[in-house]
């Protein structure tokens, strides 16, 4: 116990933050996970805006920038900062968002979604991930949230 308190008064004493460790231990399965999904999200997006575009326009932009989504969160999520963590908060957010929306409104307008999206029906062509996955993100985030910078007087 008097160890933990040395070393907390020593970072306090000399201005240095603690380690950044968003990208360690359960971390980096997050962000496997992230990846994952911003490979497939991407490929599937790509592609059916090549071929199909004219089927179902809004599914497929929405696929699309699904796909940048999960590209910014992984990214942000792997490096180390207060600036990344604040990109990564408000990528995960905006999926977290995105997915209550797009889910809602695929399911009271299917009409507007003759094709599903990832984030359609909160995910289920996902298993749901793609809504789990932001609520993981956050509770991530929030856990891993860089400390306050110091005061100096």
């Amino acid at each position: 116990m008097e160890e933990a308190r040395n070393v907390a008064d020593t970072s306090e004493h000399t201005g240095k933050r603690p380690a950044d460790t968003r990208n360690t231990g359960p971390g980096r399965l997050l962000i496997a996970v992230y990846a994952i999904f911003a490979i497939s999200a991407t490929a599937r997006a790509g592609y059916q805006i090549l071929t199909k575009f004219s089927e179902a326009p809004l599914a497929y932009l929405l696929s699309a920038f699904a796909a940048v989504v999960y590209v910014v969160a992984t990214v942000s999520l792997a490096k180390a900062g207060r600036t990344w963590f604040k990109v990564s908060l408000v990528a995960v957010l905006v999926e977290l968002v995105g997915v209550i929306v797009v889910g809602a409104l695929s399911l009271f307008d299917p009409v507007q979604f003759p094709h599903e999206t990832v984030w359609s029906a909160f995910g289920r062509g996902y298993a749901f991930v793609p809504f789990i996955l932001p609520v993981l993100g956050l509770i991530w985030l929030y856990r891993r949230r860089p400390a306050a910078p110091a005061v100096r007087i």
